[in-house]
């Protein structure tokens, strides 16, 4: 069952209070619905100060503002991003926090190693994980952040406690909406052949180009701006660094942006299996006029291989194949 973040935190607290705090939490939602916010707050809550943050001139608590996720790290608290161009986690990472989580922290103190995006960890770190959870070392809390934890290998979702979220950023947001009339107006005018599908990888494809363009504009101005400041007091070496670090940003954001629009797409294929069993809950029921169209000449098993195929081009656009020709083998093998 999904909650508010607020609502969550009182549960674990609760737990916590009751010395039954689990050893492993995945909490998952949307972008934006509060996952990083939680984890900090449960990071304060096992390792607050003795003294529980101390009173105020009048003698009331003192309430510390939450801190952000990356400000909790240091001493004894890892936080694990994706941060190399491929947006992938790498088994040495795990394998680095693991080392730090078997080492003997100071008495009262709980080693706390946070996973964001853990569904980007590959093949190898996952397995490297799961032995982690199968044998967490004493006085350590897990906590894996995800939006896609369906991702993730079913053991390490079972050795989870999953505390699923409310909230956070729509799909129709960041050009979802224009996204999906766009897809709508094809669906219109065909479905289900070699040229609605090509159709479709146009509109999919110069919507990506845009997304691209607006995040090597942004980089671009980024570097230029530290050029203009730093100039003269630093040496060609370090602007250099930053305009790679600039470059791999606007990649990773790029990258970001793709696999969005493939949630957008798949999130409006979804919504057709609905309209056809009738279940209600759509993300875009603006386009329910079109879904249903198909909806009346497609059968269940047909969507379910069409959701199948647009998954399995999210798994090849994630290794070194040409992005134009695996959209266009994916988009044919989704839609015709």
């Amino acid at each position: 069952m999904s909650q508010s973040a607020e609502k969550a935190f009182e549960l674990i607290q609760s737990a916590h209070g009751r010395n039954r705090l689990a050893h492993a939490f995945l909490i998952s939602g949307a972008l934006g619905s509060g996952k990083e916010e939680l984890a900090s707050r449960l990071i304060s809550m096992v390792n607050a100060p003795a003294d529980g943050g101390g009173t105020d001139l009048f003698g009331d608590p003192v309430v510390e503002e939450t801190k952000a996720l990356d400000d909790q790290e240091g001493g004894w608290v890892r936080i694990i991003r994706p941060r190399s161009k491929s947006r992938r986690i790498s088994v040495a990472e795990i394998r680095d926090l693991e080392h730090t989580l078997r080492l003997a922290a100071p008495k009262g103190e709980t080693k706390v190693g946070v996973i964001c995006d853990a569904d980007r960890m590959n093949e190898q770190a996952e397995n490297a994980f799961l032995k982690t959870l199968e044998e967490p070392p004493d006085g350590t809390l897990l906590l894996l952040l995800s939006t896609k934890p369906q991702r993730l290998l079913p053991t390490i979702l079972s050795r989870c406690v999953q505390v699923k979220l409310t909230g956070g950023r729509s799909l129709s947001t960041d050009g979802g909406d224009e996204l999906v009339a766009a897809l709508n107006d094809v669906a219109s005018r065909g479905f289900g052949t070699p040229i609605a599908a090509l159709h479709m990888k146009s509109v999919f494809t110069d919507f990506l180009a845009a997304k691209k363009a607006d995040a090597e504009a942004a980089a671009k101005a980024a570097t230029k701006e530290e050029i203009a400041t730093y100039r003269d007091g630093t040496d060609g070496t370090w602007l250099k660094e930053r305009e790679d670090f600039h470059k791999a940003a606007a990649e990773a954001d790029y990258l970001d942006a793709r696999n969005r629009s493939l949630d957008v797409i798949l999130a409006w294929l979804a919504d057709l299996i609905r309209i056809k069993t009738g279940s209600g809950g759509l993300d875009f029921p603006e386009s329910s006029p079109y879904l249903e169209k198909i909806a009346a000449t497609e059968s269940i098993f047909q969507i379910g291989k069409r959701l199948d195929a647009l998954e399995r081009l999210r798994q090849t656009l994630e290794t070194n194949a040409s992005e134009p020709l695996a959209l266009e083998v994916g988009f044919l093998r989704a839609f015709a």
